[in-house]
């Protein structure tokens, strides 16, 4: 099964994250289907840039999106 998840890079303490489509048997930084969005929590404000279309049609797809995730969705809602 897919999940939308986060994937951690940056260096030590000072994490970013990319929202990643992946098998959900696999390890959190390996290799993904697709990147649909960024996530820096350590700057002022914290930046979240989401594909909303393709996270959408990923659901659709049957992907299931992790409760981070969804959190980030909601909290950063599509622009008009």
């Amino acid at each position: 099964m897919l999940r939308i998840r986060l994937a951690r890079f940056g260096a030590k303490k000072k994490p970013t994250y990319r929202v990643v489509v992946i098998d959900q048997r696999k390890a959190r930084d390996s290799d993904c289907v697709e990147v649909v969005g960024h996530y820096n929590p350590v700057a002022d404000p914290a930046v979240v840039e989401l594909k909303h279309d393709r996270i959408e049609h990923w659901m659709r797809l049957g992907a299931q999106p992790s409760d981070t995730v969804v959190r980030l969705m909601k909290s950063y809602p599509k622009s008009a």
